[in-house]
């Protein structure tokens, strides 16, 4: 039976596809996690995340996102009753109310597809070639109350070449994101 106090009860919420949900439940179940995937919810009914969450084994809701206090009152309340002590954002469309955060009171990690504060919001991608930046990237940070505005925990580039367009420069990013979520979680609760 492994030893299981150290880790802490974290939920994944998710739009899309869930790519950086399988990074997360696949560092989840190495001996250094120091987190429990123990829900996954999602606004969007047919994420493919939510079939992978279920395919692994783990508690997964969809909610409907009609309203945002109804929304955030029902999370609030499924994050309770599964005693979740973290929230990692992973392709999570909607944007969480100050209220919501302030209740939760717990960490809630997001990942963004620029070099912040660099290009918060939406097209990341398009939006650093056409600027012909050299580089982009992903950063963990955590969330506050302003979008993509939170303390940064971790920070990885990428070389933006000449030939790369939005989807290519996409699929750079999204392998490192990948690759530093779960070390921006080692680095945010080894410090705890």
């Amino acid at each position: 039976m492994e030893k299981l106090s150290g880790k802490k009860n974290t939920a994944v919420l998710i739009s899309g596809r869930g790519s950086n949900l399988r990074s997360l439940v696949k560092y989840s179940k190495t001996k250094k996690s120091l987190i429990r995937i123990v829900l996954v919810v999602s606004n969007n009914f047919s994420a493919k995340g939510l079939d992978y969450a279920n395919k692994s084994n783990i508690n997964n809701v969809f909610i409907k996102h009609s309203n945002k206090k109804s929304f955030e009152d029902r999370l609030l309340k499924l994050l309770k009753k599964n005693n979740v002590d973290l929230i990692c954002l992973a392709g999570f469309m909607k944007i969480l109310s100050g209220s919501f955060i302030r209740k939760f009171n717990k960490p809630i990690l997001n990942i963004h597809p620029s070099l912040l504060p660099k290009y918060k919001g939406l097209n990341t991608h398009n939006r650093a070639i056409q600027n012909k930046d050299n580089y982009s990237g992903a950063t963990v940070h955590i969330v506050n109350e302003k979008l993509d505005s939170g303390k940064i925990i971790l920070q990885k580039k990428v070389k933006i070449l000449k030939s790369d367009s939005g989807k290519s420069l996409e699929k750079k990013v999204l392998k490192i994101e990948h690759k530093i979520y779960p070390r921006a979680i080692i680095k945010l609760l080894a410090s705890d």
